[in-house]
């Protein structure tokens, strides 16, 4: 017995097959050679130029209407919904509130004007403070294609409806797949390569194959999410026997500068598919992974990072200092355990251009899956990357001041603003060390003794910490 088929079937599987050969061979020539020999043709930047016309020209139309119907289309940009006078002591703001009458006084004492400085600041901190802003994502004040719930914007035209639609089915329809099947390839090729080297007995071989594993690996994932990166001062790339310290904003930090070196991964060791790929990538390089027990034992951590850079012949290590992702605007509290061995630091300052997508991770609202796939779906992953002269502590230096001089640096470099604050408040309360030191300053004043706030900065980094925290967590997990 035969079965009768329809000469349309079989064209509708020529065509599929056809499309389906054509597509991996676009994919295999265009992005999966290139990046084994580490070249590029060019495309991710015509595109990105493309976008920025694109971007311009619907900005320019949103303008132009907004203009016709005589509507603000941007917010007046601020630093914040307050206007904050510049900083000052204690002790002169409430000078300032007592008035000319208090000077008259041979001795301090309290006056009831002091209670308005206390209100004003915490309405100030209420209404807009400098730490929980920095957890959210910031806001453009250009349309970007991505999303209409931009409530800057009051005037959309039909073109650039039509324009949003079309770019929708681009991203969903062409780019999302790409990219998954792009990452797929990354990760597959990444254990099974990565085991493989793992079993050469020579350990030089075993290295030497298993940092161009990783490159090549790592530049698939970075065609993945069509991340247009540019590297500025390579002179100063961390070198063997050094620690790497970086500002972070997202997990996809890690593999930004894996693109362009390998570095040492510390982690937490994890089950299922991070758990598979943390044996794989062990086996061919000297990662450091840590049993969930023994995370808290800040010595134990303290000795296995001092022992990685002590041999110069492994890979430099990679930190994250501030222990969370932060929102591409600022560079908050190093942590200052990973400034405790004593070795070369390499600070590394990366800022994301949000015009293209938003890097920012909030690990509150979306899951890492949720979030990896809102990066695919957007237009692309521009950023720069600074490499910055290596750092070693000063005589008399303690890791406190040494953490900070690194931070304020990177956060010079890439335009973000320096702050005191700890990103633990991300999820924890103000410590109550921190509230005593603000009842301390106001005693100091009630007696008339000088009151100083700069040694604030101390108090709020006054605790026991871990080079193996959430930061180094984020080397592998993401956050």
């Amino acid at each position: 017995m035969t079965w009768f088929t329809f000469p349309g079937d079989n064209l509708l599987c020529r065509c599929l097959g056809i499309s389906i050969t054509a597509w991996l061979t676009l994919l295999f020539v265009f992005i999966i050679v290139p990046a084994v020999l580490g070249v590029s043709f060019g495309i991710r930047r015509l595109y990105m130029r493309t976008l920025l016309k694109i971007f311009e020209w619907a900005t320019s139309r949103m303008e132009m209407g907004a203009k016709e119907k005589n509507q603000q289309l941007h917010k007046p940009y601020s630093n914040g919904i307050i206007a904050k006078e510049s900083p000052s002591s204690l002790q002169q703001e409430l000078q300032e509130l007592r008035g000319s009458a208090s000077c008259l006084r041979s001795e301090p004492e309290f006056e009831m004007a002091d209670i308005f400085y206390f209100c004003r600041r915490g309405v100030e901190s209420i209404l807009d403070d400098e730490v929980t802003k920095r957890f959210s994502a910031q806001e453009l004040e250009s349309w970007n294609l991505l999303t209409r719930s931009n409530y800057n914007f009051r005037h959309i035209s039909l073109r650039l409806t039509v324009l949003w639609g079309l770019g929708v089915l681009i991203r969903y329809g062409i780019l999302l797949p790409l990219r998954v099947t792009l990452a797929i390839t990354g990760i597959s090729l990444l254990v099974v390569l990565t085991t493989f080297v793992g079993f050469l007995p020579n350990r030089e071989l075993r290295f030497y194959l298993s940092e161009k594993v990783h490159l090549m690996c790592f530049r698939i994932c970075v065609r993945a999410l069509t991340a247009i990166i540019t590297y500025h001062n390579r002179e100063n790339k961390p070198k063997n026997g050094g620690i790497c310290v970086s500002n972070h904003t997202t997990p996809i930090d890690v593999i930004i500068l894996a693109n362009d070196g390998c570095y040492s991964m510390v982690g937490q060791v994890h089950g299922g598919l991070m758990g598979m790929m943390q044996r794989a990538m062990v086996k061919s390089s000297p990662h450091i992974w840590f049993e969930r027990s023994e995370v808290k034992d800040r010595h134990l951590v303290a000795k296995r990072l001092s022992d990685h850079v002590a041999d110069k012949t492994k890979q430099p290590i990679l930190i994250f200092p501030e222990g969370t992702c932060i929102n591409n605007t600022s560079v908050m509290m190093f942590k200052k355990g990973s400034f405790e061995i004593a070795c070369t630091v390499y600070p590394v300052a990366i800022k994301y251009d949000p015009r293209f997508g938003d890097a920012f991770w909030n690990s509150s609202k979306f899951g890492l899956v949720n979030y990896l796939l809102r990066m695919m779906s957007s237009w692309a992953i521009v950023c720069s990357v600074w490499y910055l002269p290596p750092m070693n502590r000063e005589e008399g230096e303690d890791a406190m001041q040494f953490a900070n001089r690194v931070k304020a640096a990177i956060a010079a470099q890439g335009g973000l603003v320096d702050l005191i604050w700890d990103g633990g408040l991300k999820r924890a309360k103000v410590k109550d060390a921190f509230k005593e030191e603000q009842q301390k300053l106001y005693s100091k004043v009630l007696v008339g003794e000088q009151s100083d706030d700069t040694h604030l900065e101390d108090e709020n980094q006054e605790e026991d910490e871990n080079p193996e925290d959430e930061s180094n967590q984020d080397s592998t997990k993401g956050q």
